[in-house]
């Protein structure tokens, strides 16, 4: 909400994609009907107001079962001190020209709108939990989770090591300057002995009004060069990534990397080295693994998929990364031949997929050959 007529434009309201994590794996509350369960923030701070509203309700024990307490659900959610009256949170509003950003300014940005027919500007922010003001807006910020993230969970603010990484929209209102928050990432600094930390990357969620415009890969770039800074980081991982994370993921670092002298053409053509995984760890803080993502993706940009010589060098090169898992299990099998009896044998070769059919293989490096080219589709029009 930027605006008190946003408060009736259905234009400006987006839904959960997920709601098990409240209301159980059926996703269902009990008990009501024409039930709406209504969350409004505000664009800045995020001040909340909620409500609720239904036509009918089951007042009184309906075969031994009461109607779901709906609204203690969502108070286990949203912190205290929300709204629950519309003028309250309209003259909240009024105040919203006096919020600020938290933290350091990293990195500022534009997105041209067809709809609003200009360039719109964008800054991403560090903070932390000694900004004053940011625990607070961070209670707020962080229930979207629970709505868009399968597995969310909310973290311990107290621990030091998080760092939090915001973006928010400048626009005007009445010729004022205002901010309305876009999305953000929490990054856990892991010790790495002796002296080094290996942040991790936690939670990253864009608002789904803002989604597909690009802001993933500006704020997971400004993350980081952020930490590409720093002396003492040796890489940046992911905790559990998503599949879209890792897209997004190999997009920022082709990005980072292509203009690296390991990653020149004629050294593709030669193969995945030594040379790539120390140079894009030591100057971009990329690990191995994801490294030979980015040889993959730059080889076959450099590779003429036409020429039968050129195409068979790189489905091989890939396949061979491919194979690994398979011959890890092959391994384990040899294992157990020499020491299961016959009977648990057979067991164990049920479990295992001991069949590595060349279809399985094709089909893994045709999937895999598709997200690369849509990764270089994106950095072509970048």
């Amino acid at each position: 909400v930027r605006f008190p007529e946003d408060l009736e434009d259905d234009n400006t309201t987006f839904n959960p994609e997920y709601s098990h994590q409240v209301f159980g794996d059926d996703e269902v509350a009990f008990g009501y009907k024409g039930l709406k369960i209504l969350l409004y923030y505000i664009a800045g701070n995020l001040s909340t107001l909620f409500r609720i509203e239904y036509t009918s309700k089951v007042n009184e024990k309906f075969g031994c079962v009461e109607a779901d307490d709906v609204e203690s659900k969502i108070r286990e959610i949203i912190p205290p001190g929300f709204c629950t009256n519309t003028d309250d949170f309209v003259s909240l509003l009024e105040k919203e020209v006096n919020f600020r950003p938290f933290g350091m300014l990293l990195h500022t940005y534009s997105v041209h709108h067809e709809e609003a027919g200009e360039d719109i500007t964008y800054q991403i922010y560090k903070a932390d939990m000694t900004c004053p003001g940011f625990r607070e807006y961070h209670e707020r910020l962080q229930t979207f989770l629970m709505w868009f993230i399968e597995t969310a969970s909310f973290i311990d603010v107290d621990d030091e090591r998080w760092n939090y990484f915001i973006v928010f929209e400048k626009y005007n209102k009445d010729g004022a300057t205002l901010f309305a928050t876009v999305g953000y990432m929490t990054v856990y600094n892991y010790y790495v002995y002796p002296d080094k930390t290996r942040p991790r990357v936690s939670q990253m969620l864009i608002l789904p009004p803002f989604q597909g415009e690009g802001h993933g890969a500006q704020l997971l770039e400004t993350v980081h060069r952020y930490y590409m800074s720093s002396p003492t980081v040796l890489d940046i991982t992911a905790e559990d990534p998503s599949e879209s994370y890792i897209k997004l993921r190999d997009f920022v670092l082709v990005k980072l990397c292509q203009d690296l002298l390991c990653f020149s053409p004629g050294k593709l053509m030669q193969g995945f080295s030594q040379e790539m995984v120390t140079e894009a760890q030591q100057k971009l803080k990329i690990n191995k693994q994801h490294t030979r993502r980015v040889y993959e993706i730059l080889r076959l940009r450099a590779t003429d998929m036409g020429d039968a010589e050129q195409s068979r060098s790189y489905r091989l090169d890939v396949k061979r990364r491919l194979i690994g898992p398979y011959k890890k299990k092959q391994r384990e099998l040899a294992k157990m031949r020499r020491c299961l009896r016959p009977e648990e044998l057979t067991n164990q070769l049920n479990q295992i997929d001991l069949n590595m059919q060349h279809e399985q293989l094709e089909e893994s490096f045709q999937q895999l050959v598709s997200d690369y080219r849509r990764v270089l589709e994106r950095l072509a029009q970048a």
